[in-house]
């Protein structure tokens, strides 16, 4: 079954490159990304997991974890890192599961059941479809589902911002307009009668149209 926004993310029991991981146990009462990876050794994947690593002290302090999947052994995953730390400056400070029996990308259903149960022989172009960034929330809900093809490095400094406006939006009767980014003014919700609005905001709104009521973000 396909997975959608608000579901529960799968869990699984899987080997890293920092030990046995059960995912919602390892979540724990924090916020989580998961982004995989077709194949160990392209060049794509390669420049995306060195970012993460520079970028990770950021989702710390936002309380998020981060961790990569790849279709491929641990033992492969280790002798990768090493290309990592060498062509982009920076050691990977997060683990990597290893997928090469197919069991987390079925079941995030980033591949078919019918895909087989190894990852031996397969190549990136039968793994294309395994480039997903998942935002999951401490209620272990898929907040963020996003999907690059091969070719297209993703783009993380959008996935900061996004857990970002989910993170406010969680805690705020608020939502967040295009663009936006962390400290400027916010909409909010249309669920909001203007009575409790006004008990959210004392300070008031703009309101260019009655549903477009636009509020400095809470702090």
């Amino acid at each position: 079954m396909a997975l959608r926004l608000g579901e529960t993310a799968p869990d699984f029991t899987a080997e890293s490159t920092e030990g046995t991981i059960r995912f919602h146990e390892w979540i724990g009462d924090s916020w989580a990304i998961l982004f995989s990876h077709p194949k160990d050794f392209t060049p794509v994947c390669t420049t995306e997991l060195g970012y993460m690593a520079r970028l990770k002290p950021e989702f710390e302090k936002r309380n998020v974890k981060v961790v990569g999947l790849s279709i491929d052994p641990v033992e492969d995953h280790r002798r990768w890192l090493a290309d990592i730390e060498e062509t982009q400056g920076q050691a990977l400070n997060y683990p990597l599961i290893g997928d090469s029996d197919l069991q987390v990308a079925k079941l995030y259903d980033m591949l078919p059941a019918g895909a087989g149960e190894t990852s031996k022989g397969r190549t990136a172009v039968d793994n294309a479809t395994v480039r997903t960034v998942f935002v999951i929330g401490p209620d272990k809900k898929i907040k963020l589902m996003l999907t690059y093809p091969m070719s297209t490095g993703r783009n993380f400094d959008e996935v900061l911002r996004v857990v970002d406006s989910l993170q406010l939006t969680a805690n705020h009767a608020v939502a967040t307009p295009v663009n936006w980014k962390r400290g400027e003014d916010v909409i909010i919700v249309p669920a909001l009668s203007d009575d409790d609005a006004r008990k959210k905001f004392p300070d008031g709104w703009h309101a260019p149209k009655p549903y477009l009521r636009i509020v400095a973000a809470p702090v």
